[in-house]
């Protein structure tokens, strides 16, 4: 077989070359910037492959955000910060993993559906609703943890409850983005990720880790 070349690459099928295409493109450029013409060069295929699997490009919006869902999904059921015994520790080890995940690339450790929400939440409703069921099914994934730790440490929030708090891990991961991005550092993004681990040992009544801040 012929080796894959720049004008043919063999990396699966046209249609899953587009999605990571678009993945890869949008966050570096938003999606109002990004053409066909772009996500075609990038994914090695012709402006007829994308419209025999996209009728638009708006649709192929809805279907990066299902398949950001999809592929982040896989990646945070089998990752390590499900270990711990003890609930409270498996959430702090959720914050220290998306912590870990924390590059010096800042196109590569932000969020695609984070970037589509802000962008069209007002212009292409559909896209909206993909990124938004992408954000909070992954809030969701948190809450069995949280009220775990709840229920082991008998404490009896009043003003939040489980599905709050994993919805404020979200919006603390997402502000974390955006800072990185004002600021092209993503120390701001660590930073913050430290303060979301510091208010939830202090939601709970845990002794502060000893986390040593990356900016001076």
């Amino acid at each position: 077989m012929p080796r894959p070349t720049k004008h043919a690459p063999e990396r699966g099928d046209a249609r899953t070359r587009l999605l990571e295409a678009a993945r890869d493109v949008v966050r570096t450029k938003g999606f109002a910037a990004t053409t066909v013409d772009d996500l075609c060069k990038t994914a090695g295929v012709t402006k007829g492959a994308f419209f025999h699997h996209f009728k638009s490009k708006d649709a192929l919006g809805v279907a990066v955000a299902e398949f950001w869902t999809e592929t982040t999904s896989a990646l945070f059921e089998t990752a390590p910060y499900h270990t711990p015994t003890d609930p409270l520790d498996r959430v702090l080890a959720y914050i220290g993993f998306r912590r870990a995940m924390i590059t010096d690339d800042i196109t590569e450790f932000t969020c695609l559906v984070g970037t589509l929400a802000q962008e069209v939440h007002a212009t292409a409703p559909e896209i909206r609703d993909a990124a938004g069921v992408s954000i909070f099914s992954h809030a969701e994934t948190l809450e069995a943890d949280i009220a775990a730790a709840v229920d082991e440490r008998g404490i009896a929030p009043t003003v939040w409850n489980p599905a709050s708090l994993a919805r404020h891990f979200q919006a603390t991961v997402q502000g974390a983005f955006i800072l990185a991005k004002a600021g092209n550092n993503p120390d701001l993004a660590r930073e913050t990720l430290d303060h979301l681990d510091r208010y939830v040992r202090h939601l709970f009544g845990v002794q502060e880790s000893n986390i040593s801040g990356d900016l001076q």
